[in-house]
């Protein structure tokens, strides 16, 4: 099977990501949201990103229009997967809105369409049997696209493994190093090594044993790092990491989820807000004195 159109379901922060480097790499690509703005935000985010490439000198500005120009918003379900022969979602981490897709997409997708899921920390048989093809169901894991450029693929038991190939020469088509989970696990690989530094992070914050500054300082100078812990979610998303720690039960990830939802509720959802635990487009812990 060749993958020509792919649909992208959720225009957050990951799924317009995703969607511009399919655009880059020449795939044919439709975005739905239920929501307006959400498109309006998703392009926003997307002529951002072009900009800092051609900055950079990686790509030219004709091939940011000509991405641009293959990548359809819509509001439509059937308009999104029409002709589709692969479906990525990103919605919210939350299981009841992914089983409510899901069935939806199963619906209404054509025969072919492979499905893949790009949930953080939730597994694919969770779903499989609700899209009504789990033959064709896979965990596809983005990580940054633009500058951590991993895939996940995790299959679950049912998976047809011939779709395991399709979806490595894929990932490989948008510059990405496709990683195979061999059985399910919450997290894939690298979640579950961050989650385990996020959390010790989250704990010593909440212990209050240092602050958030020490923190991250800590950890740059030692890792030699542009980036600590706190830097790290505010580039995940306070909300992103809040739907996945509030799920653990351990007090000190509870503790953690608590202060993260103060932090939410305040609107600091990190750098696509403007502010989480540092304020954007300049943080301080981009300062050169900050580790001075």
């Amino acid at each position: 099977m060749k993958i020509e159109k792919v649909c992208i379901l959720g225009a957050g922060t990951l799924g317009s990501r995703v969607a511009l480097q399919a655009a880059l790499s020449g795939y044919q690509v439709t975005v739905y949201d239920i929501k307006q703005e959400a498109l309006d935000s998703s392009l926003k985010v997307m002529k951002k990103i072009l900009n800092q490439l051609e900055k950079f000198s990686e790509i030219k500005a004709e091939e940011g229009i000509q991405a641009l120009s293959k990548i359809l918003f819509t509001l439509d379900p059937k308009v999104a997967v029409e002709d589709a022969d692969l479906i990525n979602e990103s919605v919210i981490e939350e299981i009841d809105i992914k089983e409510k897709v899901w069935k939806q997409f199963g619906e209404l997708a054509p025969e072919k369409t492979i499905f893949t899921t790009n949930t953080s920390f939730l597994l694919p048989s969770m779903f499989a049997d609700i899209s009504r093809r789990p033959d064709k169901f896979c965990a596809f894991h983005f990580h940054d696209v633009f500058y951590s450029k991993v895939v996940d693929i995790m299959p679950h038991p049912t998976t047809d493994a011939e779709i395991i190939p399709i979806l490595e020469d894929f990932g490989r088509a948008l510059k990405q190093v496709p990683v195979l989970v061999k059985k399910e696990n919450p997290g894939y690989i690298f979640n579950s090594m961050l989650m385990a530094f996020i959390g010790a992070a989250g704990k010593l914050l909440t212990g209050e044993v240092a602050s958030i500054e020490d923190i991250d300082r800590s950890w740059m100078v030692n890792f030699h790092m542009p980036m600590g812990p706190f830097g790290i979610l505010d580039s995940i998303g306070l909300d992103t990491a809040w739907h996945v720690t509030h799920k653990m039960p351990d007090r000190a990830s509870q503790a953690f989820a608590q202060l993260l939802e103060k932090y939410i509720k305040a609107g600091k959802l990190g750098e696509k807000a403007g502010e989480g635990f540092y304020q954007y487009p300049n943080p301080t812990y981009r300062e050169i004195n900050f580790l001075g």
